[in-house]
C-alpha cells in the first residue's frame, strides 16, 4: 500500500485554482469549523500563530475527515522542524523567506528520503505511515510531498529564476506584506511598485511551469491576482474574520442603542 495521494499537489499540477484560508487560532476546533466552509486548503500557521508540534498534529488529525488540505507553514526551514511535521502526517509545507536556490534545494532534500534527500527514516513509528500500517511508505512518500516556498523580499525576487529552476519546488508563494516592507512601502501592499513586482513575479512563476500563490484579502486584489495566473489563492484569515464579525456586531448594536 502506497502513501496517501496528495490532492493539493495534484490540483496544482493540473492548474486548478485552489482557494485557501489561514488557520491562525492554533486550535483544532476552530480549524475544523473552517474545514466545513469549503476551502480547498488551510494554512496551519507556525510562523505568526502560536502553533507548536502538538497543536499542528491535532489540526492535521481533524482535517483528515475533510476535503480541505492542510498546508503547514513552519517558522523557518530548519531540517529538524521539517522532519517532525512530515512524520506527523503533513504532506505540504509552506516555508517563509526563501532567498536562494541553495536554500530551496536544501528544503527539497529535507522533504525526501535518501538517496534523493536527507529526511530521517523514522516514520514507521509515526502518524505519517499510519504507524507502520503503510508498508510502502518509505518507497512512495517522496512523490506526494509538496513544497511551497515563500518569496517575500527583494533578495528573493532577485533569485526567483534560480529558485524556480530547482526540481522539487512545486509552487512559489509571494508574501505581499513582507515584500512591501522590504521595498520601503511599509504595509502598503497596493503600492504601484509593489503590485508591479508581484505581477512580474507571478508571470515568471507561471512561465516556469510552477504554481503561483498569494494572500489577498480584498476581493479586488484577489480577483486581479487570480486573473494574472495565481493558482493557490488565500482569501481569508480566521482571526481577522472573527474580529471583523465581532466588531461589526458590537457597532451595529451601539448604533441601535443610540437610536432608542
Amino acid at each position: 500500500m502506497p502513501a496517501p495521494i496528495n490532492p493539493f499537489k495534484a490540483a496544482l499540477a493540473r492548474g486548478d485554482l485552489q482557494l485557501g484560508c489561514w488557520a491562525a487560532f492554533a486550535e483544532p476546533y476552530a480549524t475544523e469549523v473552517l474545514a466545513t466552509a469549503g476551502f480547498d486548503w488551510l494554512v496551519i500557521d507556525g510562523e505568526h500563530a502560536p502553533n507548536d508540534l502538538r497543536s499542528t498534529l491535532a489540526q492535521l488529525q481533524v482535517l483528515d475527515a475533510s476535503a480541505a488540505h492542510p498546508v503547514v507553514r513552519l517558522p523557518a526551514g530548519e531540517h529538524w522542524m521539517i522532519k517532525r511535521v512530515l512524520d506527523a502526517g503533513a504532506q505540504t509545507l509552506l516555508i517563509p523567506m526563501v532567498e536562494s536556490a541553495a536554500q530551496a534545494r536544501a528544503l527539497v532534500q529535507a522533504m525526501r528520503y535518501p538517496p534523493a534527500g536527507t529526511r530521517g527514516s523514522g516514520a514507521m513509528l509515526a502518524r505519517a505511515s499510519r504507524f507502520a500500517a503503510i508498508p510502502d511508505y518509505f518507497a512512495t512518500a517522496d512523490a506526494q510531498m509538496c513544497l511551497l516556498v515563500q518569496v517575500e523580499s527583494r533578495a528573493g525576487l532577485a533569485a526567483l529564476d534560480e529558485i524556480l529552476a530547482v526540481e522539487g519546488v512545486d509552487g512559489v508563494f509571494i508574501g505581499p506584506a513582507d515584500l512591501a516592507a522590504d521595498m520601503g512601502h511599509g504595509d502598503d501592499t497596493e503600492s504601484p511598485a509593489v503590485t508591479a513586482a508581484i505581477g512580474d513575479a507571478i508571470d515568471r512563476i507561471t512561465a516556469a511551469g510552477k504554481a503561483a500563490g498569494i494572500l489577498a484579502l480584498a476581493p479586488e486584489a484577489a480577483t486581479r491576482y487570480r486573473d494574472r495566473g495565481v493558482r493557490f489563492l488565500a482569501v481569508g484569515i480566521d482571526v481577522l474574520m472573527l474580529a471583523g464579525a465581532a466588531r461589526a456586531t458590537v457597532d451595529a448594536w451601539k448604533r441601535c442603542r443610540k437610536n432608542d
